[in-house]
């Protein structure tokens, strides 16, 4: 049998790695500044992270969500307390497509309404009801489209409230920062903006934090750095250091009931075990300044470099749109630098590693960025 080979790949296969280094069998090294795609939140194999996953593997792994699991109560609390919702309620689930498909299933569930109003160039997952909010005709099939979702350019409030005012919409869904569209980011006042609008409207505001979370962009949450508070918040891929897992943080304003939601695998024994050992090496280790400090080093030396036409992105999440001359600069950082880095079609490169990276690998990317663009 053969793989159904959806995926561009180069072929380089790494088969260990520690912190922000990878290795290949053959054991040539490469750092890694893109921590798949924004997943490896606390560097590979963190000897704690391993531990505690170790620890609860031979305890148990898993068993279902008819019975109580103290490690889903326990990640609830240090979630809350980290993000700064600590009067909201978790539900677990297994990656970040289904955290958004369960986020715009509440909304209609409060509100009574059906339609949801989402962003150009916004990426929200590839199932059913997530792609349905994804501007990308390339990856919605058919049987995917949704009439119920309507799209509207990034930081335009008229739009907005042209289509709020209809008081139709259960739901706006909007990214912290869009990632794969080439890291662009709402503005503060937009977003001020559009929770004045929900509010107005009876309109919950969902937060996409599936990329832009988790202390990535020098704050918990993106979209606090505006000062706002969404009603529903979405995680995933940060959470779990690459085990599976997907959360909602749901405002006290919408009440649970028996068989709203439901799923086998989410908030299982291991996810909840390697999630709260996430929280507790980045309250440890303090990777949420870290993040804001060598964002600001990265920000700082490369919104200048000659191969940039446009620095784009906060804390850790970084776009570097190229100018036309250097397109191909990902290709030579990999194979003739050996720094992993990632991209948004073939002129921005983005840069998503560890929390855990040190200024000195900062350091020697930017040296390294410096050879091949002099």
């Amino acid at each position: 049998m053969d793989l159904f080979e959806v995926y561009k790949k180069w072929d380089i296969e790494p088969v260990c790695g520690k912190d922000t280094t990878l290795w290949t069998a053959d054991g040539t090294e490469y750092t890694d500044l893109y921590g798949g795609h924004a997943v490896i939140s606390v560097g590979h194999c963190h000897p704690h992270y391993v531990e505690a996953l170790t620890r609860q593997a031979k305890k148990l792994g898993f068993y279902s969500n008819a019975v109580k699991n103290s490690l889903q109560s326990k990640l609830a609390a240090k979630l809350g307390e980290a993000s700064g919702y600590p009067d909201y309620a978790l539900f677990l689930c297994n990656s970040g497509a289904e955290a958004n498909e369960n986020a715009l299933k509440l909304a209609s569930f409060a509100t009574g309404r059906a339609r949801v109003l989402a962003f150009c160039k916004a990426f929200h997952g590839r199932t059913s009801g997530a792609v349905g909010v994804t501007d990308n005709p390339r990856i919605r099939a058919p049987f995917n489209a949704n009439p119920n979702v309507s799209f509207v350019p990034l930081n335009n409030l008229e739009a907005v409230e042209k289509e709020l005012t209809q008081g139709t919409y259960a739901a706006v869904i909007v990214e912290g920062i869009q990632g794969v569209a080439g890291i662009y980011e709402p503005s503060d006042d937009f977003l001020l903006g559009l929770r004045d609008l929900c509010d107005k409207t009876g309109t919950l505001l969902v937060a996409d934090e599936i990329q832009s979370g988790y202390g990535r962009t020098g704050l918990f949450y993106a979209h606090q750095h505006a000062g706002v508070r969404a009603d529903i918040i979405t995680s995933a891929k940060g959470m779990a250091n690459g085990f599976p897992i997907g959360s909602v943080l749901i405002s006290p304003a919408v009440k649970p009931s028996y068989g709203m939601l439901g799923t086998t695998f989410g908030g299982n024994h291991l996810a909840c075990a390697a999630a709260i050992a996430v929280l507790e090496i980045m309250e440890a280790e303090h990777l949420v300044e870290n993040a804001a400090k060598v964002g600001a080093y990265f920000r700082e030396v490369l919104q200048g470099s000659k191969a940039v036409k446009e620095y784009r992105g906060r804390g850790l999440m970084i776009g570097l749109e190229l100018k036309s001359e250097y397109v191909g600069l990902r290709d030579r950082l990999l194979f003739e630098k050996h720094f992993f880095t990632g991209a948004a079609g073939e002129n921005v490169i983005r840069l998503l590693p560890s929390l855990t990276i040190s200024m000195e690998t900062a350091e020697a990317f930017v040296k390294a960025w410096k050879e091949l663009t002099a």
